[in-house]
């Protein structure tokens, strides 16, 4: 009986809370990703941090060009992706997010090309997607702790993992239909 009380209690504060139960269920999120992550809670956030933080120095430094660059950090190691007017742009991009305190790397896979097309963006995701999907089957590899980024077709692997692990990862990326290429980029726990 107890519960029930609680719970009706609970629901008739929440819309009182003005934008509160949206916090909540971010943090209850949260908490939830750092529980199933490899990393450590203040590296996990660390991380998010350096993705804002890329993203906000990037928009300062290409103002018309932001919406083709991606930032993922893993461990304080950003992934850079998406596609740039030309090789000046490509390392300026690369030495704005190294500069950003506490990222150890910077892997600049930015490409020298257009802005690549909705049905490209949508292919991407769906590759994501079913590598994700793979990944989480799998029990060879722990696939929630797998960070996956896919780019024009080709699917970047990130995370902490033993090379055993990092080895079935890849091939399980490898072998999910319109893949082109699998970079890996994983630190070994072994």
């Amino acid at each position: 009986m107890n519960k029930l009380v609680y719970a009706v209690l609970f629901a008739a504060a929440v819309p009182s809370l003005n934008g509160c139960a949206t916090a909540v269920v971010g943090g209850a999120a949260t908490g939830t990703a750092v529980a199933l992550d490899r990393r450590t809670a203040g590296v996990f956030v660390s991380d998010q941090e350096i993705e804002l933080r890329a993203m906000n120095r990037l928009r300062e430094a290409f103002p018309q060009k932001t919406e083709s660059i991606a930032a993922t950090s893993y461990n304080r190691q950003v992934l850079l992706t998406g596609q740039v007017p030309d090789e000046t742009a490509r390392t300026r991009a690369g030495e704005v997010v190294k500069n950003i305190p506490d990222v150890r790397a910077v892997f600049n896979e930015l490409s020298i090309s257009g802005v690549t097309s909705l049905t490209s963006s949508a292919n991407d995701t769906s590759i994501t997607a079913s590598v994700k999907t793979r990944l989480l089957r799998d029990e060879r590899v722990p696939g929630s702790k797998i960070k996956v980024k896919t780019e024009a077709g080709v699917v970047y692997l990130m995370g902490l993992a033993t090379r055993a692990e990092a080895m079935a990862a890849a091939e399980i990326a490898r072998t999910t239909s319109g893949v082109a290429k699998v970079v890996t980029l994983f630190e070994h726990l072994d």
